[in-house]
């Protein structure tokens, strides 16, 4: 048999001991206690695979040990099985509301004390091999999760790859803006204006989507995309339509994927990062708070990293210059929390600049 099994009993009676030690000390280690005191004091120091209780006992009875055993966090998984000569019903119903997993009445028979110990020990054999392969599944579940999290980044990261390879000279955009986006986002989720919606959860697929946020630029023509000198305003509007050429894409996967997935904050993101908090954006000319909070935190983005990076129009401009330009629109381009969210996050804005500089394209 398994000398491995150790058992604990907890008798006051000497007979009673010299019996059930007698029936299992040849299967099992042993660990006895006279009382509910003195075994409260012993289960400091060992631990057994199941207890053997008595219920009738002076100072601490059965029911107040198996009390203190299911409030310790430590000792509550020992199976118990209660002893005693009261068998109503009551007594019964009480040791079971308290956790004990059998009853036995005396006088004992020892066949079936042996045979209700051994059940128990095949019980806790079962659960433990359901306890192993419920974290060899919950194992296999993380790391196909973990791969679809993998896959679906890299989806990303390429569809986005693809729209900035229209825009040559920012190959690190992408990868700054959701920097960026993610320090605001933080940085706004301490007010209790933003707590609700900007959870965790929602910030972790706000930085998914974002590198999404001009895929659309894939419909817009080269010499219009790459024209060095002023757009004219019928070039301008064709710029324009990127945030509807985005939207449109995106809704594709949409509804392939349905309206759970993180392809609908990136849609969102697409056809809203340039409307202005003062209406005079675009597509929608939306207003204020009209504006989901996702496309206000990649305007403020978005415009940051278009001024200090170099265009096929313009040289980079410095973080103090392109400061003073984000200041000078709170209130009538961008979000004035989300300004402000910006002048508290500034440090980590340069050391983000400077650590995804453009130094080569993509491909």
């Amino acid at each position: 048999m398994n000398r491995q099994k150790t058992i604990m009993i907890v008798d006051d009676t000497e007979v009673n001991i010299i019996i059930l030690v007698e029936a299992l000390e040849e299967d099992y280690d042993l660990i006895v206690a006279i009382n509910g005191l003195e075994a409260i004091e012993i289960l400091k120091e060992q631990k057994p695979n199941l207890i053997l209780l008595d219920i009738m006992m002076p100072e601490m009875d059965g029911y107040e040990v198996l009390r203190n055993l299911k409030n310790d966090t430590i000792l509550a998984s020992i199976p118990v099985i209660l002893l005693s000569a009261i068998s109503d019903c009551d007594s019964k119903t009480k040791g079971f509301s308290l956790g004990a997993v059998d009853y036995i009445t005396k006088p004992f028979d020892i066949v079936e004390v042996k045979a209700r110990v051994k059940t128990q020990f095949r019980l806790e054999d079962v659960r433990q091999v359901l306890e192993n392969q419920n974290i060899v599944l919950e194992e296999m579940v993380k790391e196909r999760t973990d791969l679809l999290e993998r896959t679906n980044s890299a989806a990303i990261y390429c569809l986005a790859a693809l729209a900035e390879t229209r825009d040559p000279e920012t190959g690190e955009h992408i990868k700054r803006t959701q920097k960026y986006i993610k320090e605001l986002a933080l940085e706004l989720q301490s007010k209790d204006k933003y707590k609700e919606i900007l959870n965790n959860e929602y910030i972790d697929l706000l930085c998914k989507s974002a590198p999404l946020h001009d895929i659309g630029k894939v419909g817009v023509k080269d010499s219009i995309l790459l024209k060095p000198g002023k757009l004219t305003q019928e070039e301008f509007d064709e710029m324009k339509n990127h945030t509807i050429y985005g939207e449109k894409s995106l809704m594709v996967g949409i509804n392939e994927l349905g309206e759970e997935s993180f392809l609908t904050l990136a849609r969102e993101i697409a056809l809203t990062h340039h409307e202005k908090w003062d209406g005079t954006g675009y597509p929608g000319g939306l207003l204020k708070e009209e504006i989901p909070i996702s496309g206000r935190l990649m305007a403020l983005s978005d415009v940051y990293d278009a001024l200090i990076s170099k265009r096929v129009y313009k040289d980079a401009f410095t973080h103090d210059e392109a400061r003073e330009i984000i200041i000078e629109g709170s209130g009538k381009h961008f979000d004035p929390d989300i300004v402000d969210a910006f002048i508290k996050r500034e440090a980590a804005f340069i050391e983000i600049m400077k650590q995804f500089k453009d130094n080569s394209k993509i491909f």
